[in-house]
């Protein structure tokens, strides 16, 4: 270990085990008001005793009752200190360091960081050999010797042990132990299929891994937060999670909610000045920002002081339970078709008991065939497959860019009727480019060849010449000055040129001004920011304060036209600074239109210079302004949007685009979409946000009824919209990427935020973030969410109709007089055999063609609609029907007594089994021909069918299972009966799905079961 490594470990916190990753998705909003002080002592105890040799500087502990003291925040203000030299290093057993009472000198000194420059990659990468990732030990979860000992305790053991006990009773001493190995292998099974799942959830946790911006090498760039070491320097702003717990170096209206760790709701308002009180409680520490807290306004630069368990969420993180162990609601329905199952089935078998014994057979023996069939009968794995089914459905989602945070949402998207979406990044590009630069003496069209690098790099050739040209006059120069340096992106140089960090929109302003011959790194030296006013979502403006070469100040501003012009007294001429008229406030709201109509995102700049002794807050700036121009850009829709609109209202699914652009802009993009107009071809509307303000409920619905665009609207007006459309029956997708969005996520259905641009509030609001931020990646999720849904529907058709034609085969076959065509371990054989592994492999059916054909599943419906428990009643007599005449004709060739009986038994054993197996083939599709284009595309159904097969055979061939399954070789003639058996309720349910194919032509809509 290095000498910078040793030094550096001695003034932070560190724990040199920690190596889990872990996503901080699972933090600690789940923490109660009262209880977070008190987990927190009992984790640092704990963490204390098993880390004593290892010295935990940083943050003293939390107190109780806490209260916290409004420190004043900086407006503008920053950290001016660089670090030189480094302090001596602390003692292993030296007092832990109170970073909230440190200067920022001393913080940054006994880190040896810099606040300009942040570490070094090298000694980041030593640091990080001895620290460990940044991350907190995922919830402890069950141990695998747990998860085996909870296959035991089920009523299904209960009831084998049952009938072990009855055989040993009667002396059958090899039909008990051959019980036993069966609870034994469905333990196992149980297990594999449990852990699996867990396995896969546990997969998909671990492709969640958030971002950070730091500074390293003196450049600003972006990694994994699991990477950050004390000593990095961190960039946040508002709706950001911080990565780690930091010293505040700088803070532009900085605030946090630390509700996590205080349980207090309220935003603490951050500060530059330390702390006094070294004791102070960590509500009062307002010079800290800590992990897993939220950024609710402004932006800072902050130093790290702690990662991972070192943290103050770290002592707490442990006890956060995950997600994925609540019972979903399709879990819940699960268990109540199970329990409800099992009483239906145990009422049945006590029939079929008392039935037998009457009839003469022994009643102990028909205890055993009770007890065997009710295990047949109720599906136990039900519960583990669905599990699974839903995990892995889950992992095909993450693979396809949707990653689904909360298992409700995946039966919630199959039923979703209403897209509400994003425009920008959405259903474009997000590549912002500017395309119009307006300014009193300049018109300037941009060539689209400029924007043809992916770096940003400042093209080459002729499409630049206007631009170049027009910066050489004072009115363009200041218009394209004002969106560079009232902008938060940034430019550096990189090993492939320029590069760009920030949002598209001020990406495109700073290309605009490197482009033009205006460096922005030369503006920004000659015009330094003294402070600032971020964008508001409210006033739909940005404002930065800014010291003239001429040693003046003077005032920058961009945002919306209708904002700026607002607050705007006077424009620029090619004869100077005029007054603003009604003819010309007139003239510049036409020149937005004309932008706005040719599908164009609309800026306005405006500026003033203020005069020596004026001392307003710089809140009050905005206003008096000299309204300098206008920049028109443009964001191309994506590759294939259109066709996945249209596939949204193929499966009638509304799609309604929500943006702030103006009404122009946005009706234009829903054009060139298809919004203007629904299904049947009414227009529908685009409305404007200020047409909302002030609507009673009724009003709302009526908006939302009819308009397919809302543009301009605000965080409150996105709440509203999903309301009103939940009021009218509709299951809504609703997505959003900033702070301000998660109250509307978190309302909606199902709550999508972006991944790429997306803030971590929005993310731990939503159930699904999309990591492309594409909305055809949105259709691609609500389309599995059908297949999931369609596919447990799937094996519940197929597992409750084999285990109904097992007990109607017993039922009948005593109702008749007949001897029991199939014996106590045969049933318990084909439980294992039939039951599990076709049902697993149902569970992975691919998407059919026609699943975004068919309208929306209704979530309240229950999963046994009445036509789906027909389905299972009539294809379960079907199939012990077959399985009885095989066994009837058996009867009449070989007898019903002795010998005879057992090779009778026999083949009605084997129909039994490939019957269920070939009906496999039949689940798939309740409409689709088994034998239709794509009849291999699941190629564990394949697996599953021909292995389930095979075993079969071996039932019958091998001596071993011979004589524990008391079953005989059988003849070319038997196998014909056989199969003959399994293939005739194949051909008669592809009869039935014939006709159901042709009336379905003339017939809408199309069948809402699985297709």
């Amino acid at each position: 270990m290095g000498t910078f490594a040793h030094e550096h470990l001695a003034s932070s916190r560190w724990d040199s085990g920690t190596e889990a990753e872990h996503d901080l998705q699972y933090t600690a909003y789940a923490l109660g008001t009262g209880a977070c002080a008190a987990i927190a002592q009992t984790r640092r105890d704990e963490f204390a005793r098993s880390h004593s040799d290892a010295t935990l500087h940083g943050i003293q502990e939390p107190m109780s009752g806490s209260q916290r003291t409004n420190a004043p925040h900086e407006t503008g203000a920053r950290a001016t200190s660089t670090n030189a030299g480094r302090a001596t290093p602390h003692s292993p057993g030296g007092p832990p360091v109170a970073w909230h009472a440190l200067s920022i000198d001393d913080t940054l000194r006994k880190l040896h960081s810099n606040a300009a420059e942040g570490l070094t990659s090298a000694a980041a990468a030593e640091l990080l050999q001895v620290v460990g990732l940044n991350a907190i030990p995922p919830p402890r979860q069950r141990s695998a010797l747990a998860m085996l000992a909870d296959q035991f305790r089920s009523l299904i053991v209960l009831l084998l042990i049952v009938a072990s006990a009855i055989a040993f009773v009667m002396g059958d001493v090899s039909e008990g132990i051959a019980i036993l190995v069966v609870i034994v292998l469905n333990a196992i099974i149980g297990f594999a299929t449990e852990q699996r799942a867990a396995r896969a959830l546990n997969a998909l946790r671990d492709q969640a891994i958030p971002e950070a911006r730091l500074r390293r090498d003196g450049v600003e760039s972006s990694l994994p937060a699991t990477a950050l070491v004390p000593g990095d320097v961190i960039i946040v702003s508002a709706g950001d999670r911080v990565p780690a717990d930091a010293r505040v170096l700088e803070a532009v209206n900085l605030q946090a909610d630390e509700a996590a760790l205080t349980g207090e709701s309220a935003a603490v308002s951050k500060q530059l000045e330390a702390v006094p009180d070294a004791e102070a409680s960590l509500g009062d520490r307002a010079s800290m920002l800590h992990m897993a807290t939220v950024v609710t306004g402004g932006r800072g630069l902050a130093v790290v002081t702690a990662t991972g368990v070192a943290t103050e969420i770290g002592h707490v993180g442990t006890l956060l339970d995950d997600v994925a162990d609540r019972e979903t609601p399709l879990e819940l329905k699960l268990a109540g078709l199970n329990r409800a199952m099992l009483v239906l089935v145990l009422v049945l078998c006590a029939i079929i008991v008392l039935a037998g014994w009457l009839r003469g057979n022994p009643l102990l023996m028909m205890v055993e065939v009770g007890v065997s069939l009710a295990i047949a009968a109720v599906p136990e794995g039900l519960l583990a497959v669905t599990t699974m089914t839903l995990a892995v459905g889950m992992q095909r989602m993450a693979r396809m860019k949707a990653l689904v945070r909360r298992l409700p949402a995946v039966e919630a998207l199959g039923s979703t009727t209403v897209i509400c979406t994003d425009k920008t990044g959405t259903l474009t590009r997000n590549e912002m480019a500017v395309r119009v630069l307006l300014a009193a003496d300049a018109h300037i069209d941009v060539d689209d060849a400029r924007h043809a690098t992916s770096t940003g790099g400042a093209a080459q050739g002729a499409g630049l010449e206007p631009v170049r040209a027009a910066a050489k006059t004072e009115t363009t120069a200041l218009a394209i000055r004002i969106g560079a340096l009232c902008n938060d992106a940034s430019v550096s140089n990189g090993a492939n040129g320029a590069v760009f960090l920030g949002d598209p929109t001020e990406v495109a302003l700073l290309k605009l001004a490197e482009d033009a011959g205006l460096p922005v790194a030369a503006m920004q030296a000659t015009y330094p920011r003294i402070s600032e006013l971020p964008f508001d979502s409210v006033t739909k403006r940005m404002l930065t304060l800014h010291q003239a070469p001429d040693g003046s100040r003077v005032v920058y501003v961009k945002g919306a036209p209708s904002a700026v012009l607002a607050v705007s007294t006077s424009t620029l001429e090619g004869t100077g600074r005029v007054e603003l008229t009604d003819g010309t406030r007139k003239a510049w709201a036409d020149r937005n239109d004309q932008l706005a109509g040719q599908a164009l995102r609309v800026l306005a700049f405006g500026c003033r210079t203020l005069t020596e002794g004026e001392t307003q807050p710089v809140a009050e700036l905005a206003a008096q302004l000299t309204y300098v121009g206008l920049v028109g850009l443009l964001d191309p829709l994506r590759d294939g949007v259109v066709e996945t609109v249209h596939t949204c209202q193929a499966a009638g699914i509304r799609v309604i685009m929500i943006t702030g652009d103006q009404l122009a802009t946005a009706a234009e993009i829903a054009r060139q979409l298809g919004l203007d107009k629904s299904p049947d071809g009414a227009p529908m509307k685009a409305v404007h946000a200020r047409e909302l303000n002030g609507l009673d409920d009724a009003g709302w619905e009526r908006a939302a009824s009819t308009a397919a665009v809302f543009a301009r609207v605000t965080p409150e007006h996105k709440l509203q919209l999903v309301t009103a459309l939940q009021r009218s029956g509709e299951i809504v997708a609703m997505t959003g990427d900033g702070v301000n969005d998660a109250p509307a996520l978190k309302a909606a259905d199902i709550g999508i935020a972006m991944g790429i641009r997306g803030t971590d509030v929005a993310k731990d609001a939503a159930d699904i973030v999309i990591t492309d931020d594409n909305f055809s990646t949105i259709v691609a999720a609500v389309e599995q969410g059908r297949v999931i849904v369609s596919n447990i529907l799937r094996f519940i058709q197929y597992l409750f109709a084999c285990n109904f034609a097992e007990i109607l085969t017993v039922f009948v076959a005593i109702m008749l007089g007949w001897p029991l065509p199939i014996g106590v371990l045969q049933i318990l054989w084909l439980n294992m055999v039939t039951d599990l592994f076709p049902a697993l492999s149902l569970a992975m059916e691919p998407a059919a063609d026609g699943v975004m054909l068919r309208p929306p599943r209704d979530p309240k419906e229950p999963l046994m609609t009445k036509p789906f428990v027909w389905r299972i009643l009539w294809q379960g007599v079907l199939l012990a029907g077959s399985t009885l005449a095989a066994f009837g004709v058996a009867m009449r060739w070989y007898g019903r007594s002795g010998a005879g009986l057992t090779h009778a038994v026999t083949v009605a054993f084997m129909a039994l089994s490939l019957v269920q197996i070939v009906h496999t083939l039949s689940a798939r599709s309740d409409t689709r021909s088994a034998f239709s284009r794509g009849v291999f595309s699941n190629r564990w159904l394949w697996t599953a069918v021909i292995g389930s097969a095979a075993i079969q055979m071996l039932a019958v061939e091998l001596p071993f299972l011979q004589r524990l399954l008391r079953t005989v070789s059988l003849s070319w003639s038997d196998w014909g009966l056989v199969v003959g058996g399994a293939v005739f309720p194949l051909v008669v349910i592809e009869i039935v799905k014939l006709v159901v194919r042709l009336r379905a032509r003339t017939t809408e809509p199309a069948p809402r079961e699985p297709s």
